[in-house]
């Protein structure tokens, strides 16, 4: 017993047997979450915070000296890493468009040369950030559809045809 006490205090100095705080709306038992959803996104490589709601100039304030593409007005786009190891582009949308606010991100890929590999790689990364789909159904082309549900936040992963099979993974701020 005495044993277990001690190695107990040793594991919490080092910060290995601290209790995790989850977010709500996250619920992922024993899961620790990197970031607060509700409050915006976390990108590994360029390391920025970036909150929902703020404009198109605090959106190009934060990444100033990055490579921060203007496609058009209301949405932005830059090539990062996010959740650990998901190499991938990264949309950001502004609703409305013009004079908006950041509500929406896109997650996708210059090149979809393996569509199966892009939908695993998507979806064993969102699951391992945000805990298992709140439903799942039968999608398109041979895909499943993915939505979690979240306090404040939306995110949906799926494949439909629009010209050939596209993939849509999305990160969206519900009022």
């Amino acid at each position: 017993m005495r044993i277990k006490l001690i190695l107990g205090h040793i594991l919490t100095f080092f910060g290995c047997g601290q209790a995790s705080k989850k977010n709500e709306g996250q619920s992922d038992k024993d899961k620790k979450f990197k970031m607060d959803i509700d409050k915006g996104f976390q990108i590994d490589r360029p390391n920025i915070f970036v909150p929902w709601d703020i404009d198109e100039k605090t959106l190009k304030d934060l990444f100033k000296g990055q490579e921060l593409k203007h496609v058009t007005t209301g949405y932005y786009t830059i090539n990062c890493t996010s959740l650990d190891s998901l190499n991938c582009m990264i949309g950001f949308h502004f609703d409305p468009r013009s004079n908006g606010r950041l509500n929406e991100l896109e997650f996708f890929r210059m090149n979809y040369d393996n569509q199966q590999k892009s939908f695993d790689e998507f979806q064993n990364a969102f699951t391992n950030s945000f805990g298992q789909p709140s439903s799942t159904t039968k999608g398109n082309e041979g895909f499943n559809n993915y939505e979690w549900r979240l306090n404040k936040v939306q995110i949906v992963h799926y494949v439909f045809d629009r010209f050939g099979p596209e993939e849509h993974m999305r990160i969206k701020k519900v009022k």
